[in-house]
């Protein structure tokens, strides 16, 4: 097994998605790769742009599938089998309606909560124990609007809480990189309480 972490961003490509809900994890990813300084690049063999780097003393390889959202859990079973990923050095990035803005929370393994992103990864991936980070973006309200909802742009608040709390994730990824896990969650908790959410 690859002692790299993979790092995969959820979203959809194309200008025409890039400011929608849906596109969280794209964001994070975008924040991660503007701090150590490198730019994803498509690599077809991967579905997905990709760049390796140096993160916190950790190998890593940042992911954003180019596949479409329902169709993500191609391009990420191609990337754990050509590095040989094991599950403990993968996590998932993606937007969670059951979160408010302004939250984001840390959890290992799990079912996949309707997210059509983390469905299709179940379909192509076996093991479901990676570490996942869940961007809250709040709910519309009504399960029919959801799909209106998250393929959207957020109000001016909305992204401004919704960026922040991207930027808290990254900062906990040195700790996450380090194999403290449980430290990273404690510290990303503390700093997005959901009353913090509310807009």
């Amino acid at each position: 097994m690859s002692d790299h972490y993979v790092i995969v961003g959820l979203g959809n490509p194309g200008a025409k998605y890039a400011k929608t809900r849906h596109n969280a994890g794209f964001w994070f990813l975008d924040l991660l790769a503007k701090r150590a300084q490198v730019v994803l690049r498509n690599q077809s063999k991967f579905h997905a742009e990709l760049a390796k780097t140096g993160l916190y003393g950790q190998d890593c390889i940042l992911v954003k599938p180019m596949t479409f959202m329902n169709r993500c859990g191609q391009a990420v079973r191609a990337v754990v089998d050509y590095y040989k990923i094991s599950s403990d050095r993968l996590l998932i990035v993606y937007d969670e309606l059951d979160l408010p803005p302004g939250v984001a929370r840390l959890k290992k393994g799990g079912g996949h909560g309707g997210h059509n992103g983390l469905r299709d990864i179940f379909c192509h991936n076996q093991d479901h124990e990676f570490l996942r980070l869940r961007i809250g973006i709040g709910h519309p309200g009504c399960k029919d609007a959801v799909t209106g909802y998250v393929l959207s742009r957020p109000s001016a608040a909305q992204e401004l809480l919704t960026r922040r709390v991207i930027s808290h994730a990254a900062d906990v990824m040195r700790e996450v990189l380090g194999d403290e896990v449980s430290k990273a969650m404690k510290t990303l908790h503390t700093v997005t309480e959901p009353d913090q959410g509310k807009t």
